[in-house]
């Protein structure tokens, strides 16, 4: 039985309205559940150009519009190559950053402080800040100056400081708080030199994918999203970004999470 926040059995095409035509747009992370349901949406897209599905390991590619490529966000050299790679022939519109990691054998999101591991915390910091924060380096400069573009990383409503009331996740919650962090700053040099462009960080929502699966069973039917439902709820809010809202911190349905 389909659940509530399955919606329609088919999806009308999420259009991209407010970016130039042929938008050259990239996912990093596009084999996993969000990042996947990202490149096939956008490759419906009639204003649509290229999608580059950027992932560790190329994944097949289901429309003619997505060009895979490799990426590997531990390693700096990997994310320049992709950077030019994917720039070489138009700069970028929109870049998604959709990778992650929750858990895995022997990582998993802490209940209690006795169980913070220096090691694991190391992990995620270097996934969902280290490596976000150099694919803006390598990214920012080849981004379109003269329209619009954005440049969005995937954080979480945890990493939020001023809604943590539960405690618990200190490793998750940190890194999703520096990533926030990360990009409010590095918004505020990008303004300077890209007055049409946008970063902020995004909250999908809680989706039903292999990396959320052991925690997802504690959320009602209606708050537990599909990909294809999340993807299309992100790129609804990236399509009414502009410049005013870079540096913020936007839930799926566009209301602002407090930092």
């Amino acid at each position: 039985m389909r659940r509530p926040s399955d919606g329609p059995p088919l999806f009308p095409v999420m259009q991209l309205s407010t970016f130039r035509p042929a938008t050259n747009v990239v996912v990093i992370g596009a084999s996993g559940g969000i990042g996947s349901a990202l490149c096939r949406q956008l490759a419906r897209g009639e204003t649509i150009g290229t999608v580059h599905a950027l992932s560790r390991k190329t994944v097949p590619a289901p429309a003619s519009l997505i060009r895979p490529f490799a990426i590997d966000l531990s390693d700096e050299a990997s994310i320049e190559a992709a950077a030019e790679h994917v720039s070489k022939d138009a700069p970028l519109d929109l870049v998604i950053v959709a990778s992650g990691l929750l858990h895995h054998d022997g990582l998993q999101p802490e209940k209690l402080l006795r169980e913070l591991d220096g090691d694991n915390m190391l992990e995620l910091l270097r996934i969902y800040t280290v490596g976000p924060a150099l694919v803006a380096k390598h990214f920012l400069p080849r981004m379109r100056r003269n329209a619009k573009s954005v440049f969005a990383a995937l954080s979480a409503r945890v990493g939020s400081i001023g809604d943590n009331r539960l405690g618990g996740w200190v490793s998750y919650r940190a890194s999703k708080a520096a990533l926030n962090m990360t990009l409010k700053t590095l918004a505020i040099e990008h303004a300077r030199r890209w007055p049409y462009g946008v970063i902020a960080t995004l909250h999908p929502g809680t989706v039903d994918t292999e990396l959320s699966k052991p925690f997802s069973c504690r959320v009602t039917p209606d708050r537990l999203f599909t990909p294809v439902i999340s993807a299309r709820h992100l790129l609804r809010v990236i399509d009414r970004l502009d410049a005013a809202d870079s540096g913020g911190f936007l839930a799926w349905d566009g209301t602002t999470i407090p930092y």
